[in-house]
């Protein structure tokens, strides 16, 4: 109980400067994507998501988390069997048949919104395919649970089942979270769980659901920078995140484009 309490419950004057954020962030990500290409850099792609928040003079509230060294970016690009929070380089170059994770934060109006997306470089092999589908299939399956009266869990189980219902392995390690005035707030929503459990979903929580998808096992393994994080095999992963509020009349995405659109679909998938 003493969890719950700690949970946000926002107003819909708040959701909707929540929205507003969610179509900034998904500007920036859509920018973001159109630099995927072989012989960009992941430099490149933070930099593409980086003039969009400057065009609309806001900041993402990745860059300065502490850490091992503060984060220095604006986006975490991830590349193949990095999982998340893979620091933007010059010297990461992107090339034919790469996967590629792009997660990008927005703060506007004192309101975080953040999400995320895995896309292909070019060409792509039929395994790296299916998972970054399975993977975005995943996410607008918790969505669908998030609904008032259900719990936290029901979203996680939903999840879980259906990544591990086609070989794949969701991480125990990182989780969705909360979002609102902070980056990170209650409640945590892992990517496994049991129906029925965690914190009961009602109006005006918002929570920014994640699956982080591996091929060949749930562990995880830190890069030496303190920030980066392979799957433990070094197999393939995919991450798509959105920010979601519940309502009366079921879950609002915040994190799409203007006109209702994701800014990336490797599924094909238009206004939801």
């Amino acid at each position: 109980m003493s969890w719950e309490r700690q949970v946000s419950i926002k107003s819909k004057d708040e959701i909707a400067i929540m929205r507003e954020a969610g179509i900034i962030n998904a500007e920036a990500l859509k920018a973001a994507s159109e630099v995927c290409v072989p012989g960009a850099t992941t430099w490149d792609v933070n930099a593409a998501a980086d003039r969009v928040l400057d065009h609309y003079k806001v900041t993402s509230p990745f860059k300065g988390v502490p850490g091992p060294i503060p984060f220095p970016a604006s986006t975490c690009v991830s590349v193949n069997d990095v999982l998340v929070h893979g620091i933007p380089s010059k010297k990461i170059v992107l090339h034919e048949g790469d996967i590629v994770s792009v997660d990008c934060g927005t703060t506007y109006k004192g309101f975080v919104a953040d999400s995320a997306f895995t896309i292909g470089v070019g060409k792509v092999s039929e395994e790296a395919q299916k998972l970054m589908e399975v993977t975005e299939n995943s996410l607008y399956i918790g969505i669908e649970k998030m609904v008032p009266g259900n719990y936290t869990g029901d979203v996680s189980a939903a999840i879980q089942e259906y990544v591990e219902s086609h070989g794949f392995y969701v991480t125990k390690q990182y989780t969705g979270h909360g979002v609102g005035r902070r980056m990170w707030e209650a409640p945590q929503v892992p990517n496994y769980g049991t129906k029925g459990q965690g914190i009961r979903l009602r109006p005006g929580i918002t929570i920014a659901i994640e699956p982080m998808v591996l091929v060949g096992t749930d562990a995880t393994q830190v890069h030496q920078d303190g920030w980066a994080v392979s799957s433990a095999d070094l197999s393939l992963t995919a991450h798509f995140e959105h920010s979601i509020a519940v309502t009366e009349e079921g879950p609002v995405i915040l994190t799409l484009l203007e006109n209702g659109e994701p800014p990336v679909s490797v599924t094909g998938r238009k206004k939801l």
